[in-house]
């Protein structure tokens, strides 16, 4: 959701194992499972990253989330991975608007709101039409996302337990929001989480919290399976030493998003009037959105390809915008991905920089059996000439967002948590 205003090696066996096959079926299990946790509390003694297990898929449900534990005895929130948007929040305990589902997974303020003084509270009140009445005053904040959602409520901090990769622990005392007015639109169901993890890289993002205390490297990372689930990581730990193809992030003074490009795009590996697209990564997103020129000059290529093979437009699923039925109803991708050809984006200013997007990145097979395009028209829900990279296209990536060297990479992986799970 992109919002608007939306290291230290592991043990030689996990490196190993990390470097020959980029992410291997037991990686995320060691890591998320490790035994015997050593407690800490120096940060200088932290120097490794934090992992989590990913749940979701972007069909049916719509999204990825990761729990995090909160307060102190610690509460858990499943909460929406969002490099789209900094802010991280939670729902509120109290009279709410567009409260999210999981009544028991509310959060109780206990005098820990954040005063408007404070520096966060003035990066998350930069927007002008936010002013506070005076320093001591409580800090509201009010994100609206780019499909026209949005969090209303109050900053506020408390403990964030967290296990590293090297077994320390830590118990951070960073700097969330306790939503009391929350809004779902667009594709998306509505939330059925606690909340969003804002994974951006603004002062108030849970990333540059734990990057400004000592605790990580200011890289976040994760690893989205075409199965469901995966992981996520902060720091730079599980960052591989080569494989992984980079360009470098725009810098933007208006916005904080993770933007790449100039982009060309290719259509089974020839190239098209698609151009010098410049690209968001947002993993907050669950399809990918082109501009409405982009958007329909790469319907038309599809569109033409299929002449002449056994589809035909399925103008009553509705589940997207386009969609086509075959002979009988498919049951995977993989009953129908030969019928389509591979996309590529091209980043002109990197050299090699090409991000490989087969059928499976751009497609998803509907509960009516149906094959629908994934890649919509951002300009139709008010994204203008934004153009989004979103769950559908980084499934079975690595991807990586290093903040300290400005610069963006993925690699192919295989994003199974573990063989059986």
């Amino acid at each position: 959701m992109v919002a608007k205003s939306r290291g230290i090696p592991l043990t030689t066996l996990l490196l190993i194992l990390f470097l020959s096959a980029i992410v291997p079926t037991s990686l995320s299990d060691q890591v998320l499972n490790s035994k015997n946790p050593r407690p800490s509390s120096s940060a200088s003694s932290l120097g490794s990253s934090v992992a989590f297990q990913i749940k979701g898929n972007v069909y049916p449900l719509g999204y990825y989330t990761v729990s995090l534990a909160i307060g102190n005895p610690p509460k858990v929130y499943d909460l929406d991975i969002d490099t789209g948007s900094d802010l991280t929040w939670v729902q509120c305990d109290a009279p709410c608007q567009g409260c999210t589902i999981p009544r028991n997974r509310l959060y109780k303020p206990n005098g820990n709101l954040v005063k408007c003084g404070d520096p966060l509270c003035k990066a998350i009140q930069s927007a002008p039409n936010h002013h506070c009445a005076g320093p001591n005053e409580q800090c509201d904040y009010e994100v609206e996302y780019a499909d026209q959602g949005s969090s209303l409520g109050v900053l506020l901090r408390d403990n964030i337990p967290l296990k590293f990769t090297n077994g320390s622990l830590a118990r951070p005392i960073l700097a969330f929001g306790c939503g009391y007015d929350q809004k779902h639109v667009g594709h998306n169901p509505s939330a059925s989480t606690a909340g969003v993890l804002g994974l951006g890289n603004g002062k108030t993002s849970i990333l540059s919290q734990l990057h400004s205390l000592g605790l990580i490297r200011n890289v976040v990372g994760h690893c989205l399976s075409e199965r469901g689930g995966g992981f996520l990581f902060f720091g730079d730990q599980l960052v591989p030493q080569s494989g992984v193809v980079w360009t470098p992030l725009l810098q933007s003074s208006s916005t904080q998003h993770y933007k790449t490009g100039p982009a060309d795009l290719f259509f089974d590996r020839k190239p098209t009037s698609v151009k010098g697209l410049q690209l968001i990564f947002d993993s907050g997103s669950s399809y990918t959105y082109f501009n409405s020129k982009a958007h329909k000059a790469l319907v038309n290529l599809v569109t033409n390809d299929l002449r002449g093979k056994p589809l035909s437009r399925a103008t009553e699923d509705s589940s997207l915008p386009i969609c086509w039925r075959g002979p009988k109803p498919f049951k995977s991708l993989h009953d129908v991905t030969s019928n389509f050809k591979p996309l590529l984006l091209s980043f002109t200013k990197s050299k090699n920089s090409l991000l490989q997007l087969p059928p499976e990145a751009y497609l998803i097979v509907t509960k009516h059996g149906n094959v629908c395009l994934g890649i919509l028209d951002g300009t139709e829900i008010g994204l203008g000439n934004t153009n989004i990279i979103g769950d559908i296209s980084l499934q079975d990536k690595l991807v990586i967002y290093d903040n300290e060297k400005q610069q963006i990479g993925w690699a192919s992986a295989n994003c199974d948590r573990s063989s059986n799970s």
